[in-house]
């Protein structure tokens, strides 16, 4: 079992202006001198959980925690109606990243991305491979059409029954209708009793896919005001297909030679077949995959010790 670093406070924070009204907030933690890592969690729209930092070791990093454009301490916040959604997409969080960078006059940085934050980790670092040194991914998404539709509709035929309750969220949407588009325009409704039905409802099947590997509902556990930024910028995000091309991120691949790179994924994520990371390790030279057959989407402490093993040589790289 893998023992995570002691909690750290952060040393510096703030709230850095990214234009169109969006504030992005960001704290660094560790040690001012070290290695830079950036931590891009998941979602979209989870915002930076407590202790994602302790699996970098302090004394060696300087750790970089931000929350993406609409959640966690960002503003405005896309719980919030009023918050304009067009300004929220794929390139925009990658221009924050980048801005964010250089606000704080960092030249490369590892990237440790989450779910969500792999995808976001990967269009990062194929527009700007010059400022990335290394990449962790811990599981791996590349949001493509296929991973979207997988994930709410084609893990429906394990889940059957909670399936046809998510579909039923979104009435006169058929099987093979557009259930994430539905979703989305629901998360728009003006009416803020529609707005977290669709988000309870969503949350539903969300924690369904992890109920064999967690007990608690990483969804519906959280408050009201998260959820609904959460499911809203979900939704908006995989009804436009994350605003890549289809498979774009694995096809461009190449463009991360160079830069070393760990994929960890488990055998059996029911929310993201194993195939992708297969295929981006394929795509990627220099990217280690590790497989993990006992672990899912959520992952476990073998994993976290991989990850944190990769770490530790990383920070003497």
């Amino acid at each position: 079992m893998a023992d995570l670093y002691p909690p750290t406070v952060p040393y510096d924070q703030g709230m850095l202006d990214v234009g169109d009204g969006n504030l992005v907030y960001w704290e660094t933690c560790g040690t001012p001198d070290g290695k830079p890592a950036l931590i891009v969690h998941g979602g979209p729209g989870s915002g930076c959980r407590p202790g994602q930092g302790r699996i970098f070791n302090p004394a060696s990093y300087r750790i970089i925690l931000f929350d993406q454009r609409g959640c966690g301490r960002s503003t405005p916040h896309a719980s919030d109606p009023a918050t304009d959604m067009r300004f929220n997409t794929t390139p925009h969080l990658v221009a924050d990243m980048e801005r964010l960078r250089q606000h704080l006059g960092v030249e490369r940085w590892l990237l440790s991305g989450y779910s969500w934050g792999s995808t976001l980790s990967l269009a990062y670092a194929q527009a700007h491979p010059e400022h990335v040194s290394e990449i962790v991914l811990a599981p791996v998404t590349t949001t493509s059409r296929a991973e979207i539709e997988w994930l709410y509709r084609g893990a429906g035929r394990f889940y059957p029954r909670e399936w046809e309750q998510f579909l039923a969220g979104v009435p006169g949407t058929p099987p093979d209708g557009d259930i994430v588009g539905a979703y989305a325009r629901l998360m728009e409704h003006p009416d803020p009793a529609v707005r977290a039905k669709a988000a309870d409802d969503w949350s539903a099947w969300e924690d369904t896919l992890l109920s064999w590997e967690t007990s608690g509902k990483p969804f519906g556990g959280i408050s009201l005001e998260r959820r609904l930024a959460l499911v809203r910028i979900c939704a908006h995000y995989f009804s436009h297909g994350g605003w890549l091309e289809d498979d774009q991120l694995v096809r461009n691949a190449s463009r991360l030679a160079g830069i070393p790179g760990l994929l960890v994924h488990g055998r059996f994520d029911m929310s993201g077949p194993v195939d992708t990371a297969w295929r981006l390790s394929r795509a990627w030279p220099g990217a280690e995959l590790i497989v993990m057959e006992d672990a899912g989407h959520v992952g476990n402490a073998a994993e976290t010790g991989h990850v944190m093993r990769a770490l530790a040589r990383f920070a003497a790289a």
